[in-house]
């Protein structure tokens, strides 16, 4: 079987974005392209409601070409369960209050045992220092954290 990758909202910017003159950003958009045309298969892919919402909000004929991407994904349930775990990211760790999407998608992606949780969110979501209290968060609520990383760190084989 193969491993679950939760697929965060910022995944699809990049993977739709216009080319950039930005160095850093057009790095990205080429790692992401890579990722999703050379390694995607051999994940199985979700996302969650919330991913579709932050996609809806934007330009629509751009929220059109993101969410045809997820498309055929499966979505995460946003339950009790996940919204509770997000709480207690917020309120426990060093997430700031503004972040709680971003806190709702690493739920998600816990309580839903995925294996990773693919963004460019290293602000908020792949983050050592943040990581770090985010699993002893999860593990004090009986979850085990996916690892949080970029598309570059799971390029591979």
């Amino acid at each position: 079987m193969s491993e679950a990758v939760y697929i965060e909202t910022s995944i699809l910017g990049y993977l739709t974005a216009r080319p950039s003159r930005d160095l850093v950003v057009a790095a990205n958009i080429e790692i992401t392209r890579e990722w999703w045309d050379t390694r995607r298969s051999k994940f199985q892919l979700y996302t969650s409601q919330a991913v579709v919402k932050e996609t809806s909000q934007c330009d629509a004929q751009i929220a059109t070409q993101r969410l045809e991407v997820i498309r055929d994904f499966d979505l995460l349930e946003l339950n009790q369960s996940v919204l509770d775990l997000a709480e207690q990211f917020l309120e426990r760790s060093s997430l700031p209050a503004k972040a709680d999407v971003d806190a709702v998608h690493i739920a998600a992606a816990t309580i839903h045992g995925m294996d990773y949780l693919l963004t460019w969110n290293c602000k908020h979501i792949a983050n050592a220092q943040i990581q770090k209290k985010l699993a002893e968060i999860s593990f004090d609520s009986g979850y085990e954290l996916p690892i949080l990383c970029t598309p570059y760190e799971l390029l591979g084989d």
